[in-house]
């Protein structure tokens, strides 16, 4: 019953939720999600500033019965580029509508963090895909992909970054 609850808000929150206009992947083959959105974009390329959280919201459905998922991300330059995201890779720890295993047909949300180191050269543009698949290995089937182009813009202003370590000195 839990399960049904969670695909009927599912589908609610795609109804009324944006949608960034994602692309298929062209390194690798996977179905797209149901639905992708990455907070602040809409039409690609997404501008993201260094030194800051890129979120990206999926919605997609569970294929089969699912144990583990991992989250990967290739950034495509001269060469495929993958990008590491350290505990973040652990996509069942980022579903916020249910749990692992899944159930085949379920309805599932999934919110990736992704920083963007500021090592990252500013006016880098590329694309970039963003892929979950079955198991903790680099081996099992992909549940999904996208195609994302982006552009690297330098960090937010220093009246913005003043602003924000004012408020973090204020916590201390």
């Amino acid at each position: 019953m839990l399960r049904v609850v969670a695909y009927v808000c599912a589908l609610l929150a795609l109804a009324h939720g944006q949608t960034t206009n994602v692309q298929s992947c062209t390194m690798f083959n996977a179905p797209l999600p149901i639905n992708a959105h990455i907070e602040g974009c809409v039409e690609p390329p997404c501008i993201f500033p260094q030194g800051t959280y890129a979120v990206i919201n999926v919605l997609f459905r569970a294929p089969r019965p699912i144990e583990t998922m991992t989250t990967l991300v290739t950034a495509l330059l001269f060469t495929a580029i993958p990008y590491p995201l350290g505990d973040a890779t652990h996509t069942c720890n980022y579903l916020t509508n249910s749990f692992c295993p899944l159930v085949e047909g379920e309805v599932v949300q999934y919110t990736l963090h992704m920083f963007i180191e500021s090592s990252f050269p500013a006016g880098t543009s590329l694309p970039v895909e963003f892929r979950v698949r079955e198991g903790s290995s680099l081996t099992g089937s992909l549940i999904w992909c996208i195609r994302v182009p982006l552009t690297i813009v330098p960090p937010l202003s220093s009246s913005n970054m003043s602003a924000r370590n004012a408020t973090v000195a204020d916590k201390v």
